[in-house]
């Protein structure tokens, strides 16, 4: 499947709840890295992402998945945009490792190697079927609850 060119991504915005931060490649790569292994449904090969967990960024970063955070997780939700203007939406209950069996990640490398043609950083849920929730050209996740 052919996909338009965008802009490569080179940063990540996260906005939670209201709060904004800037996250460079090289500010992505220096922390704890996750490797999961996908079978990419277009490519109809297995692959290794490795990258930051996801729920290890947004807990970082404003929203703990912890007992005492238990609704406020349950009840926000996130986008995911690529540089194409292409979203996803997530439950952060399908984020968080204590709710979901799955595991998603901020990709930086593929099979050891840093993105290329998918932009330098790639959402990627190790749970999907197909890889529809895949953001390539990652540039903004953003974080809201339902009140």
């Amino acid at each position: 499947m052919e996909h338009a060119h965008a802009a490569q991504s080179t940063s990540l915005t996260l906005n939670i709840n209201g709060k904004s931060t800037v996250l460079s490649l090289a500010e992505l790569e220096s922390m704890s890295q996750t490797t999961v292994k996908v079978h990419n449904e277009h490519t109809r090969i297995d692959e290794n992402y490795t990258g930051v967990s996801l729920a290890d960024l947004l807990a970082k970063y404003g929203l703990p998945a912890d007992q005492a955070h238990h609704h406020q997780m349950i009840r926000s939700y996130l986008t995911a945009e690529g540089t194409d203007k292409y979203y996803v939406v997530y439950s952060v209950a399908e984020i968080e490792p204590s709710a979901h069996d799955a595991t998603v990640i901020v990709a930086i490398s593929l099979n050891g190697k840093p993105l290329d043609t998918d932009g330098k950083l790639k959402l990627i849920d190790s749970a999907d079927k197909k890889p529809q929730r895949w953001v390539r050209n990652l540039t903004a996740i953003t974080v809201k609850s339902v009140e």
